[in-house]
């Protein structure tokens, strides 16, 4: 997976100049007067470069040497040092989060970029993506001392960030958190005293410095969520001129031995085994009631991280594909099922082997749209001038982001299998890159909230918002794409296909409300196929509306173009996924309306 690291960026640079309104984009006070459609191609091409030729050697390193605890201290590959280094030399690294960076990518470009390194290594890149939440957390809600103090290191890639909210005795369940924070004759400063697990990154040698955004709770605090406070804890105290002091008291206890992304450091930290660690509350303290402002401001992080979530899964993915079609060209294997006694062939030409190759590619082309038409919301909801534009963006964000970290990270298992069955017992190895990815892609579906926490988001909270007037909007969006091609050339099946599925979605919809008032209890059952029948509605949508820009380019170039197989293959994939993928949520409806509880009803002894 690392030095025939296979990738491309054709279909980004469809996506960025054919699909989405960059040159809008593009037109903002922002990057006017730094980029231009022009610099598309540039940009794409280096990035690519740099992951393919600085990135990608290092992917074998952090898989098999990985991140060690010697001696206490975090130690990663020697080679993640020189690719650290160069990252942040080369305008790659934490800088690329500092707002006031000149030269700063709109998100729209910085996605297809993030897509390529995280392709290249998986594990390496979460020690430069966290630093972007934290900064983030540090910018938007610290004093104008905090800002003065963390940030100039943090953007420089000297100081690393991350976030520290799990514990051993509630994952998920932040709100049962035991950490606490007992106040000093500083108002703001706490001692900090407990444990945190899973942390990503949360301990190495590859800066001087690693600052925590931690989750706490003061004396007083509010049970539950409610009373969350959020803390910088910095691994080594820094003063108030910025310089670093004394160690802050965090113990790197353990690392976790993980099936895959084993460069990527995943620690047991405690907090204040000698009673003297130190954080900055960030914000007000909890109020009368017991109320702090922690987990909201938390929330800001969490958003940016789960759409780094989608992306990884979307990149393992792709990368297995390319792989497994790589394989499928050269790899000749038994005859033809029309030509029996003829010459053998390469498996590609065996129809199966077909099917599988287009199951990853329609999935992973579904995904890259979901998350790109999110990227492009955040640009106009950050940097466009119109405010009514500013707030529909928003409006269509808040619908997406569970759909963006859910359903690529549940898809990446399932075509990353497709991707090892194209290789046959060959993909079982280790010896083809597709069982690292396997190993590598099967955590995202469990980090930034389990999926079936984005799921009860989903339903519970993103179709009740404002009424339920912001999902509305956003499924009324869908259904005007969708209507949109309704007389595209060669698609009326897949405009029926569509227009049923909208319907079996309405159905879902209906029966989940009648069932909140009958027996709340059934329906977690099925929040799960729900977020997937609304990513399939909306994946399709978008699949739909590049076909119908593919084929209009097909009659203008004509078959003999060099371009034409990419634009028949973006008609085909849509078709594919329109109509093998998207009827699932026909069968989804269905299931629902048939309300089996059985899962419910078997007794525990029964499992």
């Amino acid at each position: 997976m690392s030095s025939n690291f296979i990738y491309s960026n054709r279909e980004h640079k469809f996506i960025l100049k054919e699909w989405l309104n960059t040159e809008k984009v593009l037109g903002f006070d922002a990057f006017k007067d730094n980029y231009e459609m022009d610099d598309i191609d540039m940009l794409l091409d280096e990035a690519l470069k740099v992951a393919k030729e600085i990135i990608a050697p290092t992917n074998a390193d952090g898989d098999r040497i990985g991140a060690r605890l010697v001696d206490g201290k975090v130690v990663t590959p020697p080679s993640f040092h020189k690719l650290y280094q160069f990252m942040q030399e080369n305008g790659y690294g934490n800088s690329q989060y500092d707002p006031d960076e000149e030269g700063k990518l709109p998100t729209s470009l910085h996605l297809p970029v993030g897509e390529f390194f995280n392709a290249a290594n998986p594990a390496f890149h979460p020690y430069i993506g966290l630093a972007g939440g934290s900064t983030n957390l540090i910018n938007s809600f610290g004093s104008e001392e905090d800002k003065k103090r963390f940030l100039p290191k943090m953007f420089s890639g000297q100081w690393a960030g991350t976030m520290c909210l799990t514990e051993p005795c509630c994952g998920s369940d932040v709100g049962d958190i035991t950490t606490r924070a007992f106040a000093t004759e500083d108002p703001r400063v706490y001692k900090i005293k407990g444990a945190k697990c899973f942390i990503t990154a949360g301990d190495h040698d590859l800066t001087e410095n690693i600052v925590h955004l931690l989750l706490a709770k003061c004396e007083g605090s509010a049970p539950g969520t409610k009373g969350i406070s959020l803390f910088i804890v910095p691994k080594v105290w820094v003063n108030e001129d910025g310089s670093l002091g004394e160690p802050n008291d965090v113990t790197t206890v353990a690392l976790e031995h993980k099936m895959g992304i084993r460069g990527s450091a995943t620690a047991m930290l405690s907090f204040g085994d000698e009673g003297v660690c130190r954080g900055i509350l960030l914000g007000s303290p909890p109020d009368e009631n017991g109320k702090a402002e922690g987990m909201a401001q938390m929330f800001v992080m969490m958003n940016g991280a789960r759409q780094g979530t989608g992306i990884t899964a979307m990149s393992i993915a792709q990368a297995a594909y390319n792989y497994s079609l790589q394989y499928a060209k050269e790899r000749v294997q038994g005859k033809s099922l029309t030509n029996p006694k003829g010459e053998r062939v390469r498996i590609i030409d065996h129809e199966d082997i077909r099917r599988m190759l287009l199951f990853q590619k329609s999935v992973i082309e579904a995904c890259r749209a979901m998350l790109m038409k999110s990227a492009y919301y955040l640009d106009l909801q950050r940097y466009s001038n119109d405010s009514e534009e500013r707030e529909m963006a928003g409006r269509r964000i808040e619908v997406n982001n569970p759909l963006i970290k859910a359903y690529p990270s549940d898809m990446v298992w399932q075509t990353t299998a497709e991707a090892i069955q194209v290789h046959g017992g060959y993909g079982f190895t280790e010896e083809y890159p597709v069982a690292q990815c396997a190993r590598d892609s099967k955590i995202l579906s469990i980090w930034e909230g389990t999926n079936f926490i984005q799921s009860l988001d989903l339903v519970f909270r993103k179709w009740t918002l404002d009424k339920g007037k912001i999902f509305s909007e956003w499924f009324k969006e869908i259904i005007e794409s969708i209507e949109s091609n309704k007389d595209l050339d060669g698609f009326t099946r897949e405009y029926e296909i569509m227009i049923k599925a909208v319907g079996a979605y309405r159905e879902i919809q209906g029966f989940i409300a009648s069932s909140l008032a009958k027996n709340i209890k059934v329906i977690p059952l099925y929040t799960t196929r729900i977020l997937h029948a609304t990513s399939m509605l909306w994946g399709g949508s978008l699949l739909l509306e590049q076909a119908a820009i593919a084929s209009k380019r097909m009659q203008e170039l004509g078959a003999d173009h060099f371009d034409y197989p990419f634009y028949q293959g973006k008609v085909q994939t849509a078709k594919f996924y329109i109509r093998n993928i998207v009827p699932e949520i026909l069968k989804t409806a269905e299931v629902i309306k048939d309300c089996d509880t059985s899962a419910i009803d078997i007794l525990e002894e029964g499992l």
